[in-house]
């Protein structure tokens, strides 16, 4: 490892920044995705194929986001590459038909996974120079990116702005973050070891691990993200104007968890945390499944979003800790296995749903929560750290 910059007092704050640049435009992109399938007239159906292809791109990068980030450090990657996910968002306004948006959506998914992992990278860094817990707090300020993402949307939709004029307003806004931001970086560069086979030989079992762990919590996420509205909608029976409290009453918990985490790990320990997290998962599911009443349900999904909001971060701020080879291509490795939970999460809750009913589906996903506490339980690494 060598450290080329000494730590200064702006690194942790830039970060916090360019985890909530990230989080805005991918909330601002989702927050117009009604609208540009009805400017493009795109069927359902295409509308979930266009979906597809930005997990698509973003799986595409798991191999060499991660040695590259190894190669150059995360401090390069997010000078020269940050800026390209908020230009991709211009090209999504700017996308007169549906095959252009179809390409322009996969390379959006590209930059949108090199971004990520290059900031997690950094913030696992600047962890470990600092000897504090901080990934929670960044993962934070993702999700308040997402409500103020949607807000912004709301706004922009209410007042009649068009797509691109919105996603140009985002782009300055996150030009201006980077322009700050990319001052004040660690320049750590990992030396690992040519890789002479596979990088899926090369990780141990404990990144396999972790990367379950990994999956089984944003499979919750993505179902929560995907399928909270439709749960009020089709199973609560709430009314039309109160559907999103579904929604909101997770994602709302979910950030605040996430800013007050990186004290309760510090205290508990990260064992002790994803027990919890796993429990408070499948406790809130369980309890929307057997009493699917307004109320409750909207205490259910406060609860499930308070379990998710510690089980990824506590899982990302570990990785660099157990990793034989680069922290960014164990990261990359372990973050991928995770985001397949938040790809095939959504699509196996609506083949349930269509099969059974949505509450089977959730009851399903209720018993990921307990697995994932059973395995935080048995995984050595948590004793450790």
């Amino acid at each position: 490892m060598n450290a080329r910059d000494s730590f200064n007092a702006k690194m942790p704050t830039a970060c916090f920044l360019l985890f909530f640049a990230h989080g805005l435009v991918f909330s601002s992109w989702a927050s117009r995705i009604p609208i540009i399938k009805n400017a493009l007239s795109i069927n359902e159906a295409e509308l979930g194929t266009l979906l597809l292809l930005m997990p698509i791109g973003q799986l595409s990068t798991m191999v060499p986001a991660g040695k590259l980030i190894s190669m150059y450090g995360s401090s390069w990657i997010i000078k020269r590459c940050f800026l390209f996910y908020s230009v991709f968002l211009l090209l999504i306004g700017l996308s007169p038909s549906y095959w252009t948006l179809a390409v322009v959506l996969f390379f959006f998914g590209v930059s949108g996974n090199l971004c990520n992992i290059a900031i997690n990278t950094q913030a696992i860094e600047i962890e470990s120079m600092t000897k504090r817990t901080l990934l929670s707090s960044y993962h934070g300020a993702w999700c308040f990116a997402g409500l103020t993402g949607a807000v912004i949307g709301l706004l922009m939709i209410n007042l009649h702005v068009g797509t691109f004029t919105h996603f140009a307003i985002i782009f300055a806004v996150v030009t201006g973050i980077w322009l700050y931001s990319k001052q004040n970086l660690t320049n750590i560069i990992h030396k690992a070891e040519p890789q002479t086979r596979s990088i899926f030989k090369s990780v141990n079992p404990t990144l396999v691990g972790l990367g379950i762990i990994g999956f089984l919590s944003m499979a919750i996420e993505g179902a929560m993200f995907d399928w909270s509205g439709v749960y009020f909608q089709t199973i609560v029976k709430a009314p039309e104007n109160l559907v999103i409290l579904g929604y909101t009453s997770f994602i709302l918990m979910m950030t605040l968890g996430r800013f007050i985490g990186n004290r309760v790990i510090e205290k508990y320990g990260k064992k002790i945390v994803l027990q919890c997290c796993g429990m408070l998962m499948s406790g809130g599911l369980f309890l929307s499944v057997f009493f699917p009443e307004l109320w409750i349900c909207i205490l259910a999904f406060m609860i499930v979003g308070l379990g998710s909001s510690l089980s990824v971060p506590s899982v990302y701020s570990t990785v660099g800790k157990v990793s034989t080879i680069a922290p960014s291509i164990a990261l990359s490795f372990v973050s991928s296995i995770s985001f397949l939970g938040f790809l095939m999460g959504p699509p196996l809750i609506g083949y349930i749903a269509d099969s059974f009913d949505l509450r089977y589906s959730y009851g399903l996903f209720a018993c990921f929560g307990i697995l994932l506490t059973l395995m935080a339980g048995q995984m050595k690494v948590f004793r450790k750290y």
